[in-house]
């Protein structure tokens, strides 16, 4: 279950949040100031935020601002708790990188409500993120499978990989022993045609479901790229 951080300096709130997070199968770690919060966001990297603004140290709206300027931690939601109702915060709170903003005294049930609904926007946004739309060609990489005009490809895992590779790098020229490298890996002791005959497979395959001009372009003496669709 997915792993949420909260952080306030009130016990008796932490008490009742993780309580209630808990009854429902999540797992939770807390903080009770911001350079704690801080701390624990880099070292569990936790899938949702339950922070106060009003912490003492770093104050809430510091934290979040933190938080969403790191490229490694910007992604995870946060919600944000304050017994401060006004506009105004709420607003600041919501410039600053927060997702909600939920008002003390709050019920529960509906602080739970809204976890559920920010995880599931969450996965169903990293679900998008991880497929690929370039012209005819869909890749999905959370079910590992590749479509033309939404036929499937019947690929082996290696032409997946490196079809996948050159679709995510358009117009980018790789040679044979960069991609050789890249997809079978250092230890691998084949040469390089190897690379020319997975790349021939694929074309074909592409071709018997696209007659639009070839993906994958051959560089004379210097490699392959996908060609760039506009």
């Amino acid at each position: 279950m997915p792993k949420i951080l909260v952080v306030d300096d009130e016990e008796s709130i932490i008490e009742l949040v993780k309580f209630n997070l808990e009854r429902e199968g999540y797992q939770v770690v807390t903080a009770k100031d911001g350079d704690k919060a801080l701390n624990l966001v880099r070292e569990e990297m936790p899938d949702l935020i339950i922070l106060d603004v009003m912490l003492p140290g770093v104050d809430g709206i510091t934290v979040c601002r933190n938080i969403n300027s790191n490229p490694e931690t910007k992604n995870i939601p946060i919600i944000m708790l304050s017994a401060r109702g006004e506009e105004v915060d709420k607003i600041l709170g919501l410039e600053m990188g927060a997702d909600d903003y939920i008002t003390k005294p709050f019920s529960p049930r509906e602080l739970v409500a809204r976890v559920k609904a920010r995880l599931r926007r969450q996965a169903e946004e990293n679900s998008y993120a991880n497929r690929l739309s370039v012209g005819s060609l869909t890749i999905d990489e959370d079910r590992f499978t590749i479509s033309v005009n939404g036929t499937k490809l019947d690929l082996t895992p290696k032409e997946f990989e490196l079809l996948r590779f050159l679709a995510r790098h358009p117009g980018k020229v790789f040679t044979r022993d960069f991609l050789l490298e890249k997809i079978w890996g250092y230890d691998y002791t084949g040469d390089s045609r190897t690379v020319d005959v997975h790349i021939r497979h694929i074309r074909q395959k592409l071709e018997q479901l696209d007659d639009s001009p070839q993906l994958i372009e051959t560089v004379r003496g210097v490699g392959y790229r996908f060609k760039e669709v506009k």
